[in-house]
């Protein structure tokens, strides 16, 4: 069995000595792959203003303890084994009109979410032998329906599900925004390795703080499993991962602080007895939105996904013991992290603002994210497209591709565009390109579209483009992330903001962005566990029109602008 005495290959720079019950335990690269395109290299976006970097998007673990990580930037799956760092990884190659955001691997099933569950399996007679090891290409086999729970539970855990709808956000006799505070009771489905399939119940006890997690097996009802999880602080997602060969079980946490400062991701490890014995606490801060960040082998391993600049590494985390430990308090192992250089704004000021309610702004978004339009040649462009620099992309967003002369569905995402939704239905008739993706190029004036800056401030009323880097001057901190509410932002300043929705039942943060990745190249509404998000910079915030802020607005800053859908200097405060 592989165990943590064997990553003696790279540690990682910056951790400190396990000290049980006191310090973080140390990490270790088991795997790092360069930025690129060969089997031992991955596909990464280089960040560039309002847009984060991008990598491969999930890691997961089959019963065999092989590594399979999502690199759907170079369109494909790299199947490796840990234990063997000196092999070349077999590379799966996806189908061209497969674009999925999250992996999971359940038996020899290799299951694949774009917004519904997809099968993938080897085409017969497709195998060919590459540099170092096989090149597989993948055909679709099936599209799991909706019932099969195993499936679209196992995606669920890092938020690829089904989002909500417009009546789960707004009263509908009021049109009032709905605020719901409590975690519900959640019923999780999950192929384990070492008990089958089994059903996990999350049950709520009073306060935030703690929950009851009771596991039974699918076949025969019989219980296997009560486990307690207890948090010093409030606690966010809950999902249970994985029973591995040992019967030890494993779940994933979060404990966010008031502050929402210093929020904790780990990984409670329980003894076959129900028994908490210790914790594996994933280093989360200063790194980019990846999907499915973490995967437990069958031998019990945890590995987390962490995308650099110039690659990606496969981290085994270390295991922290608890003795006698009936509350998770992660406070002692935290290592104060550098704040990532954000780049400069492109403006010089900022425009104030008007009273705006969050009715409006919910109903624009939605309004963004639903719109049906009808996908022209002039809209669709050359065949091949212009081919984006620094990265294996195209110009055209990827939930178009192949579907000229068709209906589709929402706002493409376009770098550096921005405009009502008005002015997007007005460009696209005109036979305007649909939306730019290649985010290292200048922005296109002859594109229509938005980012995810100018998302946000069209769903705030705004017709001026106001930048992550500029969001701040109009509005204010929620310094509870828990008081969030439909209609106000995580931002990541100099990177990525998405609007915030809700609160979904098992107290992860649903969000509607324009993104490229997440999101396949449009506004669409996505899932994320809540501490991911502020462990990696992004900041709750609140426009001030929704609050009795002293801020007026000049005319213009609210006027459609119909012409280009490019930035605009903003207007100057005035108090």
């Amino acid at each position: 069995m592989f165990r943590q005495a064997h990553w003696i290959w790279m540690f990682v720079a910056g951790a400190v000595g396990l000290a049980e019950g006191g310090a973080r335990a140390d990490d270790a690269v088991v795997r790092a792959f360069a930025s690129g395109a060969t089997p031992t290299a991955v596909g990464i976006v280089q960040a560039s203003q309002d847009v984060e970097l991008n990598g491969p998007q999930a890691l997961t673990a089959d019963g065999q303890g092989n590594l399979f990580m999502l690199d759907q930037v170079n369109g494909r799956i790299l199947q490796f084994d840990p234990r063997q760092p000196g092999t070349e990884p077999n590379v799966l190659q996806m189908p061209e009109n497969v674009q999925p955001t999250d992996l999971v691997v359940r038996n020899n099933d290799i299951m694949v979410w774009d917004g519904t569950v997809r099968t993938l399996k080897a085409a017969p007679d497709q195998s060919t032998r590459g540099l170092g090891g096989d090149v597989i290409r993948l055909e679709e086999v099936s599209t799991r329906d909706a019932d099969d729970r195993v499936a679209t539970s196992a995606f669920a855990q890092m938020g690829s599900q089904s989002p909500s709808s417009a009546a789960d956000l707004l009263d509908q006799n009021t049109r009032a925004a709905i605020v719901k505070k409590t975690r519900q009771p959640d019923r999780q489905y999950i192929a384990t390795r070492g008990k089958g399939s089994v059903i996990a119940d999350i049950i709520p006890d009073k306060g935030a703080t703690s929950v009851r997690v009771e596991i039974q097996t699918m076949t025969t009802n019989e219980t296997i499993g009560q486990l307690s999880l207890r948090v010093r602080n409030q606690l966010g997602t809950v999902e249970f991962l994985e029973v591995d060969n040992s019967d030890r079980f494993y779940v994933l946490g979060e404990d966010i602080p008031p502050s929402g400062k210093d929020a904790s991701t780990f990984v409670a490890r329980y003894a076959a007895n129900g028994r908490l014995e210790g914790v594996y606490e994933l280093p989360l801060e200063n790194t980019p939105l990846t999907r499915r960040f973490v995967t437990i082998s069958g031998d019990g391993e945890v590995y987390f996904l962490r995308t650099r600049p110039d690659g990606v590494d496969v981290v085994g985390v270390g295991f922290r013991p608890l003795k006698d430990a009936t509350v998770i308090d992660l406070r002692q192992s935290k290592v104060a992290a550098k704040p990532a250089a954000q780049p400069a704004s492109r403006f010089s000021g900022i425009a104030a603002v008007r009273p705006s309610n969050r009715q409006q702004t919910i109903e624009t978004a939605f309004a963004f994210e639903g719109v049906q339009w009808k996908l022209t040649p002039a809209n669709y462009g050359s065949d091949p497209d212009t081919a984006c620099s620094g990265f294996n992309r195209i110009r055209r967003p990827w939930y178009l591709q192949g579907k000229v002369n068709q209906e589709v569905r929402g706002v493409p995402y376009c770098w550096g565009c921005h405009g009502s939704l008005a002015n997007f239905r007005q460009r696209i008739e005109s036979g305007t390109l649909a939306g730019n993706v290649c985010t290292r190029n200048e922005p296109r004036s002859d594109a229509a579209g938005v980012d995810c800056s100018a998302f946000v401030s069209a769903t705030w009323g705004l017709s001026v483009h106001y930048t992550t880097a500029a969001i701040p001057a109009i509005a204010k901190p929620v310094e509870n992330p828990w008081d969030l509410k439909p209609g106000d932002a995580l931002n990541k300043p100099g990177s990525h903001v998405m609007l915030f929705l809700r609160f979904t039942p098992d107290r992860k943060a649903e969000v509607m962005e324009a993104s490229t990745g997440g999101c396949n190249g449009r506004v669409c509404r996505n899932v994320y566990p809540l501490a991911s998000l502020l462990a990696r910079g992004y900041a709750p915030v609140r426009f001030r029109a929704f609050a009795d802020d002293q801020m007026t607005v000049s005319a213009n800053a609210y006027q459609d602008d119909t012409q280009t859908g490019r930035d605009r200097k903003p207007a100057n405060i005035r108090r």
